[in-house]
Parts: structure tokens; sequence; C-alpha cells
């Protein structure tokens, strides 16, 4: 009888203990990624009003390398290409082909991993989401099967014979709601960000393939 009682106990603070940890880990990173936008929205605009302000191409190659963010590094990338196109000798296969498409290659290959650094920690955060309701069910249903027992061994349905179990059930139900709710608007609104940072990040390699086109047909940046 106390082990079963035990077994009880020891299942219903495993069930909050896992939510507990689940609720750690989606505010760890929920305050994170609010850091990680704050901190790239002030980069990108640092950076992207300096870059227009620049006299020219050669200028704005010099000034990407004194700037962080998501916009400094895909112009690092689309500068350090056209560097390795102007090279005399271009006898990898990687260096072969239209110096365009090789430079939206470039940009390209700079961008998703931008995105997968935006991205981070959002499939834990859609996951804390959609499984924190059931395993707070879980703890419910196995709260409800315990008061069920306790009736049956008391043979009475009195308050004081269902309360603790129901109790428990509700709180095991009340914190999975608690984790999931914040999971999954936190999943949302930085899945949003992450959208619209893209779109920046895609409206800057347009640009900068365009300003390095015309800088070739020009005859030079």
């Amino acid at each position: 009888m106390l082990s079963l009682e035990y077994s009880h106990t020891l299942i219903i603070n495993a069930t909050l203990w896992i939510l507990i940890v689940f609720s750690i880990a989606t505010w760890t990173i929920i305050v994170f990624k609010s850091w990680q936008f704050w901190r790239l929205r002030s980069s990108n605009g640092a950076f992207q009003a300096a870059f227009w302000q620049a006299a020219d191409l050669t200028a704005a190659e010099r000034l990407s390398g004194h700037y962080g963010g998501a916009l400094a590094r895909l112009a690092q990338a689309g500068f350090a290409r056209l560097a390795s196109l102007r090279q005399p000798a271009r006898k990898s296969l990687e260096d072969r082909g239209d110096p365009d498409a090789l430079l939206e290659r470039a940009l390209k290959q700079q961008m998703v991993r931008e995105v997968r650094l935006m991205e981070s920690g959002l499939t834990v955060l859609a996951s804390i989401g959609s499984t924190a309701p059931f395993v707070g069910l879980f703890g419910t249903v196995w709260g409800i099967m315990r008061a069920l027992q306790d009736i049956s061994k008391a043979g009475s349905a009195s308050l004081d014979v269902v309360a603790g179990p129901i109790g428990e059930a509700l709180i095991a139900t009340a914190i999975g709601i608690a984790v999931a709710v914040p999971a999954v608007l936190a999943y949302n609104f930085f899945l949003r960000r992450g959208k619209v940072n893209r779109a920046v990040l895609e409206h800057f390699a347009d640009d900068l393939l365009r300003l390095t086109a015309n800088g070739r047909s020009g005859g030079g940046a």
C-alpha cells in the first residue's frame, strides 16, 4: 500500500518537475531571443545607415568589417566573393561561372546561415508549446485515477478523500497551460520577427547585386 502511494506521488512530482523544466527553458529562450532580435535590429539599422552613406562600394567594403549583425556579415560574404572573383588565376570549380550568379549564390548561402541563427531555439518553443498541455493532462488523468482508487478504498466520495488527488490534478493542468501559452505566443512572435528580418536581408542582397552589377558595367566600383 505504501509502495503504491509512493509511486503515485513520484509520478505526480515527476510530471510537475518536467513542466517546471519546460517553463525554465521557455523563459530562458524568450529572454535570449528578445535580446538577440533587439541587438539584430540595432546593428542592422546602424550598418544600413552607414552603408548607404558610403561614397562607393570600395568604401562600403571597408565599412562592413567594422560592424556586427546579419547585414554586415551578408555584405562581408558578398565582398569576399567579389574579391575572390578578381583573382587572376581562378582554377577552382567554385569560382567558375557567371560572376553575378556566383555572387548571388554566396549571398544566398550567407542568408541561409543567418536565418538558421535567427530561428535557433524556435523548435524548442514549438515542441514545448505542443507537448506541455499533454504532460499536464497526464498529471490530471493520474490524479483522477488516484482519486478514484481512494474513493474505492474508503467507500466514500467525501471531500477529504478526493481533495488531495483532485487538487494535484488541477495543479498539473494549470501548470501545463501556463507553460504552453507563453511558449506558443513567443514562437509566433519570434517567427514573425524572423520573417521580417529575412525580408530585410533579401532586399539588401538584391540592392548589393544591383550595385555590383552597375559598378562592373560602369567600369568598376
